[in-house]
């Protein structure tokens, strides 16, 4: 505001407006001052203006343009910044030294920091996943004491968090991110992403309310979202109401998403939000529709010689999508490819064993040990949503009922339960459903997925499918009787029903039950490929 107000008197400083303005996260007036000054300013203000547009167009999603002014500006911080950019999309870097006219330059901090975050993007796809974390979180703390007034097309510290997660070291991506947060990395700007990333670990480690409130509060403010940030947001939405088995929030947040993913170009570090986003789309019957997408993330994967850190996340989610979509060849094409990585990753290791072991129980095939051990594999690697949710899928496809009664306590384990704990108090007046005449049965948060995975889906007649399938689509007792020419009574009746004989504690857990129950029937009714494939 005080650069504008200088401007209009007549005492113009572009070059410093726009720093200031890109640091705010003012993008659009960024691009505006850097293209004037580009235009027609001295040679050091245009090497600054290349720079401070290149870091914008970054937030933009304009990887390549973004590349080009990096190294037209020539700083050494902006030669590390393009080949960061250049390493992200596959594209050749072309030659490393400063080709501008600001060739050169002293050690700053700024330049020292940039130079270790691409030597840590380059380790992640040649070296060891330790080398690239260890390097990524040196960058971060390099940068800390000055973060807030240097300018960054991404953080050192959402990079090591995103390594973090990619080579299953969530705790050490958690702190990364806390560190980032406090100390300002990157301003106004980058806070976000910062924040959207916590929330991300939230969601893997199944803590979805927490996750919700993490990405709300991440976006509550600032002005709208550049497209990465869009696309980690959106993608969000969708994991925790996946989680949550929220059909209903997952039909509604799957156009906004759809768009956010055309909206910025694949890259390296859009890759998670990507992956979760084929699961939605397999859940949702959309595969085909987000298939280009995925087409390119392949392609970039192979032109980097399919680095195991980056690539063993988007075949864990590749496999969850053929699963849904039930496809049981490209499964086994992400198992084998996994099974392959295993000795290169930790994350690669611990998802090829719970792969082999997933695709196994969907045949029918349930070693309880083995599921357990998988399944404790997952849980140590943070990702308890996903451990529970195999042990409860074995749960619910094992005859032996000790054996479903032991993956059910490991289950409730690892979504943070005592075994045989039992949740919340009992419904009130109204039935489980609470709703009569024309009331809506209430919604609520889901309880542990993997103890919801593991009721007898036998246990429902098919007129308590018809019905639960009708409450969970939003329909008062009375219509749903409408609808299938019973009384609102029958159906509450029907309801009460539902809930004694799945044993359930409450309402809630009543109608989480009831959507993974509806989606089970769907998944068996077309999973006979996976048990034909067994038997050839």
């Amino acid at each position: 505001e005080l650069f504008a107000a200088a401007t209009a008197t007549g005492s113009s400083a572009p070059g410093r407006q726009a720093v200031a303005a890109l640091l705010a996260g003012d993008l659009d007036t960024v691009l505006r001052l850097a293209n004037r000054l580009r235009a027609g300013a001295a040679p050091d203000d245009r090497a600054e203006a290349a720079g401070v547009a290149a870091t914008a167009l970054a937030h933009r999603g304009q990887t390549g343009r973004s590349v080009e002014l990096y190294r037209w500006s020539g700083t050494p911080a902006a030669a590390a910044f393009a080949e960061i950019g250049s390493l992200a999309t596959a594209t050749p870097t072309g030659d490393a030294a400063p080709a501008g006219p600001a060739a050169g330059g002293p050690p700053t901090l700024g330049a020292g920091g940039a130079r270790l975050m691409a030597e840590g993007v380059r380790a992640s796809i040649d070296g060891t996943p330790t080398t690239a974390l260890s390097t990524l979180v040196q960058a971060a703390a390099l940068l800390e004491p000055d973060g807030r007034t240097v300018l960054l097309p991404d953080s050192p510290a959402a990079l090591a968090a995103l390594a973090g997660v990619h080579c299953a070291e969530l705790d050490i991506a958690e702190r990364v991110l806390d560190r980032a947060t406090a100390s300002g990395i990157g301003g106004p700007l980058l806070t976000r992403r910062h924040l959207l990333l916590r929330a991300w670990i939230l969601m893997l480690r199944g803590r979805t309310a927490a996750a919700a409130n993490a990405a709300a509060a991440a976006t509550a403010s600032g002005g709208p979202l550049e497209s990465r940030d869009l696309l980690f947001a959106t993608t969000l939405e969708l994991g925790v109401a996946r989680r949550n088995s929220d059909l209903g929030a997952l039909q509604r947040g799957w156009g906004h998403a759809l768009d956010a993913v055309v909206r910025h170009p694949v890259d390296l570090f859009t890759l998670l939000p990507l992956g979760e986003l084929a699961i939605a789309a397999a859940r949702l019957g959309e595969l085909d529709r987000l298939e280009p997408h995925l087409q390119l993330a392949r392609t970039l994967l192979g032109r980097l010689g399919d680095p195991p850190l980056w690539s063993a996340p988007l075949h864990w989610s590749g496999l969850h999508a053929a699963i849904l979509a039930d496809r049981p060849g490209t499964a086994e094409e992400h198992v084998a490819a996994l099974t392959a990585a295993a000795d290169n990753s930790r994350y690669a290791a611990v998802a090829a064993t719970a792969a082999a072991s997933w695709v196994d129980v969907l045949r029918g095939t349930v070693a309880p040990a083995r599921v357990e051990a998988a399944a404790r594999g997952l849980y140590d690697a943070g990702f308890c949503w996903d451990a529970a949710r195999l042990a409860g899928q074995a749960a619910i496809r094992t005859a032996d009922r000790r054996a479903m009664t032991a993956l059910l306590d490991c289950a409730r384990v690892f979504q943070g339960r005592h075994a045989g704990a039992k949740s919340g108090t009992a419904g009130g007046k109204g039935g489980p459903g609470g709703a009569r005449g024309g009331q809506r049965p209430p919604g609520g948060a889901a309880p542990p997925a993997a103890e919801v995975d593991a009721v007898p889906r036998s246990e429902l007649s098919e007129r308590e499918h018809e019905v639960a399938e009708l409450v969970l689509a939003g329909l008062t007792y009375r219509e749903i009787g409408d609808r299938l020419f019973i009384s609102a009574k029958t159906v509450e009746h029907h309801v009460a029903r539902m809930r004694s004989r799945l044993n359930c504690a409450n309402r809630t857990e009543l109608l989480a039950l009831l959507r993974t129950l509806v989606a089970e029937r769907m998944a068996v009714a077309a999973g006979g490929a996976w048990r034909e494939r067994s038997t050839t």
